[in-house]
């Protein structure tokens, strides 16, 4: 999905979060993104106040929102909770929730966990530039925030830029099936896979299959998702190939897919010889998260657009929410378990520990392991938001618990809406999204993206 896109889906009840993107701005990031994903919906009245504290220790960013809080609250008891969201060790929160206690207790303020009918949420967040606290103030129907900024900048994050060169290559575009096809107007891309000399992609409406022929695409087969669940707005999808690549299976909210092919060489273009079985059905199993030959699954959301957090085989943690998922080989052996979970968070599951990543604010919500050979062997390349309506894709290393640049940004021609490594991980496909022209509905494109060693 484009870093650049925001969109809203109603969780619960009348509670908003915000999807999948961080805006640039550190002030409008923290206070929007932050906020908003915890703030309750409309019709509540809502506001977000900015205070400048100086470089410090603890206590200072703590007095400062103390007072705030205070100010709004006035006298009183509330619940306190506070939640972790930055690169603060974790053994430091204990002392940062005493020294709020203390601060807020010196306005009349009296904190716990019990239940009460005024609430005090605290998040300990970051952008690329600075730590941000954010206290939600729930009090009766009305929810305020204010955000003090913590006094400790965060340092420039290193870089091994030039470890590698994306380049990508166009491999399709929907304006060209549109023109021998005035079927495809209107229809979605939610994923690509290729194999056998094949193209497949997923779109909101079918699992459809392609060969090249003539220099261009010639459609092979489609099947039709039916109406086994109504798709959320803005769904996400995934395809994966078996070991052979001879079968083709989708995944939708609600819906999987499975598909026997044929390599493209045994078929003649816009005919379906009957060598391909398959059927869509509904269905709640996890989907695929697959990197070569690290594989795992995961539950998604029937009814929105992110996995659950449940995975299998289980980590042994539990997960948050998240858009997307990667397993990421580790030097030493093993694999790590990368999440971005739905607060615009990058976490890092290793040794049964799940850590937020450092520099990894600016990413889009999706990213895919790339098997390079190149600097550490393995970069995870993420989508980043681009100026205007373009997107742009950067490679990272991952060495401990900080992304660090591996490559230059790789601009794109409009907005990243997914991506997938190739079964060998050497190459990537994307999805991405076209501006709209006057009169005309999104055109899509699908690109190939490979490194080469700097």
């Amino acid at each position: 999905m484009s870093s650049g896109i925001i969109r809203a889906t109603m969780l619960e009840q009348n509670r908003w979060i915000m999807t999948r993107h961080w805006f640039a701005p550190a002030v409008k990031k923290a206070c929007l993104v932050i906020a908003l994903g915890l703030i309750s919906a409309a019709g509540q009245g809502s506001h977000c106040q900015v205070a400048t504290v100086s470089a410090g220790s603890w206590e200072q960013p703590a007095a400062s929102l103390a007072d705030q809080v205070s100010g709004i609250l006035g006298p009183g008891q509330a619940r306190l909770t506070i939640r972790n969201l930055s690169t603060i060790s974790g053994d430091n929160v204990p002392t940062i929730r005493r020294i709020l206690e203390q601060d807020l207790k010196a306005h009349g303020v009296l904190t716990g966990d019990q239940e009460s009918a005024n609430t005090i949420r605290v998040t300990l967040s970051e952008n690329m530039r600075e730590r941000l606290w954010v206290a939600e103030i729930l009090e009766g129907n009305e929810t305020r925030v204010v955000m003090v900024p913590a006094g400790i900048p965060i340092a420039p994050a290193h870089t091994t830029a030039g470890a590698v060169v994306l380049n990508r290559k166009t491999l399709w575009r929907s304006s060209d099936q549109r023109q021998q096809n005035q079927n495809w107007a209107g229809e979605q891309v939610l994923s690509a896979v290729e194999s056998n000399g094949s193209l497949h992609l997923l779109t909101d409406r079918r699992l459809v299959s392609y060969v090249s022929a003539d220099s261009t695409w010639r459609e092979q087969w489609s099947l039709a998702l039916g109406a086994h669940q109504p798709l959320p707005r803005d769904p996400q999808g995934a395809l994966t190939l078996s070991d052979d690549g001879r079968t083709v299976t989708a995944y939708a909210p609600g819906v999987e897919c499975e598909r026997t092919i044929v390599a493209a060489s045994d078929s003649i273009p816009g005919t379906d010889s009957g060598n391909h079985a398959g059927q869509c059905k509904s269905s709640d199993d996890p989907w695929s998260v697959a990197n070569g030959a690290l594989r795992a699954k995961a539950f998604h959301s029937v009814n929105h657009n992110f996995f659950t957090g449940v995975i299998t085989p289980s980590t042994g943690l539990e997960l948050p929410a998240f858009y997307s998922a990667a397993l990421l080989p580790r030097p030493l052996g093993g694999s790590a378990l990368l999440i971005n979970g739905i607060d615009g968070t990058v976490e890092i599951i290793e040794n049964g520990a799940m850590k937020p990543v450092a520099g990894a604010r600016d990413w889009g919500s999706d990213f895919a392991v790339l098997q390079t050979g190149c600097g550490a062997g393995t970069q995870i390349v993420a989508s980043n938001s681009g100026e205007g309506q373009a997107d742009s894709l950067r490679a990272y290393e991952l060495p401990a618990q900080e992304a660090l640049a591996a490559s230059a940004p790789l601009g794109m021609n409009g907005s990243v809406m997914a991506l997938s490594a190739s079964p060998d991980g050497k190459s990537i496909l994307t999805v991405v999204r076209l501006p709209a022209e006057p009169g005309r509905g999104n055109e899509y494109e699908v690109d190939r993206v490979t490194a080469l060693c700097n």
